[in-house]
């Protein structure tokens, strides 16, 4: 540590010993360029981070509101959802069968009195998204398990098993 304090107050009387040495005109150069490098070493760190985070708030911030914007549509679509009354289970079950049907012959639905199981084999995704939503408005159905694969691109297989109101309700 000693060694260090040595070599450091070296270095300090070695500066001194220069900064003596040199004319008034080299010392006001010196002084100048000194000032210029920690100005130019403020603007760096201390003001172009915070520049940069003022010239991206506006975009964060409209991205925000967005997200805002669809979790109060979802939470109002939910809230209008649970306002619903319970679908009969008859009637949740023909409309998971009608929303089965509409997938074609890659799925084949398996009812139980408090859930139902779809097996689909090569059904694209967005054949899949439909069958979830019509299973959520006209079963009153909330998906509890997912297990799909991906064989080409947006194509799935696997199983989907959703909770019937009717059950739910009883609990």
């Amino acid at each position: 540590m000693s060694e260090q304090v040595s070599k450091l107050q070296s270095l300090r009387d070695d500066g001194l010993a220069r900064w003596a040495a040199m004319a008034p005109r080299e010392r006001r150069l010196a002084t100048a360029a000194a000032w210029l490098a920690g100005l130019t070493l403020l603007v760096l760190v201390g003001v172009r981070p915070a520049w940069r985070t003022l010239s991206q708030a506006p975009l964060q911030l409209r991205e925000v509101d967005a997200q805002l914007d669809q979790m109060r549509r979802l939470a109002d679509e939910s809230t209008a959802l649970r306002q619903r009354p319970p679908v009969p289970p008859a009637q949740a079950e023909a409309a998971l069968k009608a929303a089965t049907d509409r997938l074609g012959a890659g799925a084949r639905l398996a009812v139980q009195p408090d859930r139902a199981n779809l097996t689909l084999t090569n059904v694209p995704g967005e054949a899949v998204a439909t069958w979830l939503e019509e299973a959520r408005v006209g079963a009153r159905a909330r998906p509890l398990e997912a297990n799909l694969q991906q064989g080409r691109p947006g194509v799935y297989s696997g199983t989907l098993v959703v909770a019937l109101a009717a059950a739910m309700n009883n609990r």
